[in-house]
């Protein structure tokens, strides 16, 4: 996603005290979801809606307001928006830019910034890290990344220790908290082969990857799959921009 990168970067009730369960795929949109994706501050993202599947995936994530959220690589704010006003003013969005992404966003990194310090998005703040070293200030309740798992594997950004970094995610949720990795779907086989030429990633090494650092999986959505994507052509190419087939998994720390 490093290109995607460059284009993209070129409430409510009191918390609870610790993570619910995610519903299950297909159950119906939380009322807090559907609010959130009315919220006029987010108009302008409405247009992608449809096509990115928010309702379905953030159902999937299991956000609710009171949570906590980690989010990997935020770009344009998309996503974020949308955890902003799920969370409320009782919860909180911790978004994370890599130090080694610095080079590929600077003008997008100041359009951010203008972001953290609006005062309608006073539940969202801004860390900068190197991607090898995650941490988040208290424990979270949603660790979430979005078209961007398979850049840690590229030699610009480091590459990074996946073992060491899967762990580091582990250790910043709460026991029973979850990680969500949605990512471009790679051939079957091809492994970490496709990360920086297509942008893609095999999903069976991003589930043992995980599922290594302890994690449990606990569900896939199949709400932004799409058969028609023959899985070898890079991600950015127009006949499938926008529309790749992207795999949607859940990763559970176990609560005890």
């Amino acid at each position: 996603m490093r290109q995607t990168v460059l284009a993209v970067l070129l409430a409510l009730v009191l918390p609870v005290a610790a993570p619910a369960a995610p519903p299950p795929h297909g159950a119906a949109v939380p009322a807090a979801v559907r609010k959130a994706l009315d919220d006029p501050a987010r108009r302008a993202d409405k247009a992608d809606d449809a096509r990115r599947k928010v309702a379905e995936v953030m159902a999937f994530t299991g956000v609710a307001p009171g949570r906590k959220v980690l989010e990997l690589v935020p770009g344009s704010g998309y996503w974020t928006r949308v955890f902003s006003a799920v969370v409320g003013p009782q919860g909180h969005v911790y978004t994370v830019w890599p130090h080694e992404m610095d080079k590929y966003s600077a003008k997008s990194f100041a359009n951010w910034q203008g972001l953290v310090a609006t005062p309608h998005y006073a539940n969202v703040s801004l860390l900068q890290q190197a991607a090898a070293q995650l941490s988040a200030p208290e424990p979270v309740d949603v660790v979430f990344t979005a078209q961007n798992y398979h850049d840690y594997h590229d030699p610009f950004m480091g590459p990074v220790d996946m073992g060491k970094f899967d762990r580091q995610v582990y250790d910043a949720l709460k026991p029973g908290g979850v990680f969500v990795v949605i990512d471009h779907v790679a051939p079957a086989g091809s492994g970490v082969a496709d990360t920086d030429t297509l942008h893609r990633i095999d999903p069976a090494v991003v589930k043992r990857e995980v599922e290594a650092a302890g994690f449990v999986f606990d569900g896939e959505s199949d709400a932004l799959r799409n058969s028609a994507d023959p899985h070898d052509a890079k991600v950015f190419d127009k006949s499938i921009r926008g529309h790749t087939d992207q795999f949607v998994y859940r990763f559970r720390k176990p609560a005890k």
